[in-house]
């Protein structure tokens, strides 16, 4: 059977101990392939044979403790949608991540649905409920309204009460901690032993369970009490920690607003936003928040870009112009048309392209994965050896060494160390999807911080695309007459040399006045008269085949040819009256973003299919070696060579004609202007075509990384210092157990620090 793959919405998981028990546990069911779980995104994406019950594989979940709902248009089971469901998320997948159903079912059920969801979550709830007397319930309200907060709450007071009773009856004082620690621990170890039968026997409730009861066994119950109170608190400032993370991300989705205004037979209504087909007609009144991606069909007016792509100053859009869902009109009312259902908008497409990138390993995860796959067993080994070997062999007293072997247990959570990385990473996709930076994964992010040459496409990527008039050139008559003869020629063209002298002529206010008996000239130009006047508007050999140049005019043509210039030449009665020159320019932050590149020590490199002369015209204005003329095979080869030269290369490009360098490239970066940015075929993506959001990319991968690397110190570093100081008898239970937590905490919290750089 084909594999198809279902995706859920997992709630609770707070730690990456959380990912990888279920990890552990779904893997273990009949027919499921592989499993995804992201901590920060609060997602697991399951693929399987088609033969699984989806049904076992949420009791599988709910049994560790988490809530767990299927990722679909419906709030149906999953089961009962059957394989028509899987096949279709298996189509959306595979057609590209951002179209499919996977999109629709993400973005639909999970933003633009709160009541279905919001049921189905309390659904699963109460279910668990029924299972056990504590879940790890989602951080959405205030923490002290989940059930792990009122657990820690209760642990709490069990603690101070204990303490009371101890004061004022002393012979019950270790029964009244024993109460007092069973009230935290039976959850604990309740979820210890689920986890053990699911196959993750080292999960850190048995190693806090392991100790807290020995800690009774050696007479240490008000320890053990206070043990299992932090372990508690921990875990609960873990919960909050995760939830800011994944709120990060999850807020780009309430920036759409719930309702819109659509035009309907010349009436307007409101209706909820979700609902908006592609190529219903919005009304956006000033000061509103734009409903969904569309092109303004009438008005005109400034859009606060910044909560969507961080852009700090109003843009000026007119008719034609794109918009996107989330964004601010300023001062005018527009009528838009909507090109992108809600499930399908720019926001919807990074959310979810965000949270499959969470998912998907980076290598320095990956080897900490593998590397805490030992490090815990070992640990246990070690505490084990320091409990009994001292003792045995040097009649070491046995409470004492005991003890220190149930300090050492709680040391050896790896919690702190196998979040360090996918928190650093998680914080950092969603800083850099709220600048319309995307990357697809840990993998591209930490690649992108050792690329040493970036090679970019030339048309649309380091120009604007489309061309603009550079120099008018008259003889004899005024620079604005040349432009507006010109422009009543070229009325009703679409040529973009004709758009570029039309658009000239509009902003610079040149009056058209109307052509008559307008002739296009095959491959020539086009000709046509007004006011009494024969006009033609020329190529360069065209306009010598009349015998209309003189040789000065000629070397004016030849010196703006070698600009990498096009002409035309505007003859007036058979005469030449001026030229027009125009040339695809840089786009305005090119230089800025180039020196930016090469002051990170970043080499750039222009690879173009134009001809050789507007390639060096071009390269040589923005400083850049260059390759001219180059067909699509002939850019991978580049790229191949560059790496066996040994850059690790970047290509940067449209992603439409230079797909296979893409491809080839150590990372792709796709660049173009929102919805039509071709993410699926590639690494990362710069959703507004700023040259220097490829530098902004790459520094934060760099920064990205020096977190981690904090990060691993921090978790690693507090480990070693309480290890010695147990050993030594220094420090007991109380300051393990804040090891672990605490380090697990401020590993968070550092990581945290990565949603609010600025680049």
């Amino acid at each position: 059977m084909a594999e198809s793959e279902t995706r859920y919405r997992v709630g609770g998981m707070d730690c990456a101990g959380c990912a990888t028990k279920i990890d552990t546990a779904v893997r273990r069911v009949a027919g499921v392939a592989d499993v995804s779980v992201s901590v920060m995104a609060g997602t697991m994406t399951v693929r399987h044979d088609g033969s699984s019950d989806l049904k076992v594989i949420e009791r599988k979940v709910t049994g560790l403790g988490y809530s767990v709902a299927p990722l679909a248009g419906s709030a149906a089971p999953a089961h009962t949608q059957g394989s028509q469901h899987r096949h279709d998320h298996d189509h959306g997948d595979h057609a590209g991540h951002d179209h499919g159903y996977e999109g629709h079912d993400h973005a639909g059920h999970d933003h633009d649905h709160p009541h279905d969801h919001a049921s189905h979550d309390h659904d699963g709830e109460k279910e668990i409920e029924g299972l056990h007397g504590h879940d790890h319930a989602p951080m959405a309200g205030p923490w002290w309204q989940s059930k792990k907060g009122r657990l820690t709450i209760l642990a709490g007071v069990a603690l101070v009460v204990a303490y009371a009773v101890g004061h004022l009856v002393p012979a019950i004082a270790s029964y009244a901690f024993i109460v007092a620690m069973l009230i935290g621990l039976v959850p604990i170890a309740r979820r210890a032993i689920i986890a053990a039968l699911s196959g993750t026997p080292f999960s850190i409730e048995m190693l806090m369970t392991i100790a807290a009861v020995g800690a009774v066994i050696i007479n240490a119950g008000e320890e053990a009490a206070t043990v299992v109170f932090l372990f508690l608190v921990g875990e609960m400032l873990e919960g909050v920690a995760a939830g800011k993370a994944r709120e990060s991300i999850q807020s780009l989705a309430g920036l759409v607003p719930k309702n819109a205004l659509l035009e309907d037979n010349g009436q307007t209504r409101e209706v909820p936003a979700e609902s908006l087909a592609v190529g219903a007609t919005i009304m956006v009144r000033p000061g509103d928040r734009i409903s969904a991606d569309g092109i303004i069909i009438s008005g005109e007016s400034a859009i606060d870009e910044a909560p969507v792509t961080g852009e700090s100053t109003p843009v000026r859009k007119g008719v034609d112009a794109v918009v996107f869902a989330g964004t601010v009109n300023g001062d005018a009312v527009l009528r838009v048309r909507v090109t992108a259902a809600a499930a399908d908008n720019t926001i919807a497409r990074v959310v979810k392209l965000v949270e499959e990138a969470q998912e998907s390993k980076a290598p320095t995860e990956r080897f900490i994965d593998r590397f805490s796959r030992y490090y815990t067993p070992g640990v246990v080994v070690v505490a084990a050896l320091v409990a009994v070997v001292p003792p045995l062999l040097f009649a070491g007293p046995w409470g004492e060494w005991v003890y220190k072997g149930l300090a050492i247990l709680l040391i050896g959570c790896p919690c702190a160390l196998v979040i360090s990385t996918p928190a650093a990473i998680a914080a950092s996709l969603s800083t850099g999807a709220r600048r319309g930076l995307l990357m697809k994964g840990g993998a591209v992010l930490e690649t992108l911080g050792k690329v040493t040459m970036v090679a970019f496409d030339k048309t649309g990527t380091l120009t604007e695309g489309r061309p603009q008039v550079t120099d008018i050139i008259s003889f004899g008559l005024s620079e604005a007459q040349v432009l507006s003869r010109a422009a009543v020629l070229e009325q009703g063209s679409s040529h973009p040399l004709a758009l570029a002298i039309l658009n000239r002529a509009k902003s610079d206010g040149v009056p058209v006045p109307p052509a008559f008996e307008l002739e296009a000239l095959a491959g020539r130009g086009v000709s046509g008269k007004v006011g009494g006047e024969t006009l033609d508007l020329l190529s360069p050999p065209a306009a010598r085949e009349r015998g209309a140049l003189s040789a000065e005019q000629d070397a004016r043509i030849a010196a703006l040819n070698d600009e990498g210039k096009s002409l035309s030449v505007l003859l007036v009665n058979g005469v030449a009256a001026g030229l027009i020159a125009m040339r695809d320019e840089p786009r305005e932050d090119a230089e800025a973003g180039l020196a930016a590149l090469k002051s990170a020590g970043v080499k750039a490199m222009m690879l173009t299919g134009d001809n050789k002369r507007t390639a060096a015209a071009v390269a040589g204005m923005l400083g850049i070696d260059w390759r001219g003329e180059m067909m699509p095979e002939d850019k991978q080869r580049v790229v191949g060579e560059l790496k066996h030269q040994g850059f690790i290369v970047a290509k940067v490009g449209d992603g439409i004609n230079d797909a296979p360098a893409l491809a080839a490239a150590d990372i792709g970066i796709a660049m173009g202007g929102g919805t039509d940015v071709a993410l699926e075929t590639a690494d990362a993506a710069v959703l507004h075509g700023r040259v220097g959001d490829v530098a902004r990319m790459i520094e934060l991968s760099k920064r990205t990384m020096r977190n981690i690397l904090q990060n691993i110190t921090i978790a690693l570093g507090l480990k070693a210092v309480f290890l010695v100081t147990t050993i030594a008898g220094i420090t007991g239970l109380w300051p393990a157990i804040l090891a672990d937590t605490g380090a697990t905490v401020l590993v968070t919290i550092n990581a945290l620090r990565l949603l609010r750089i600025k680049i």
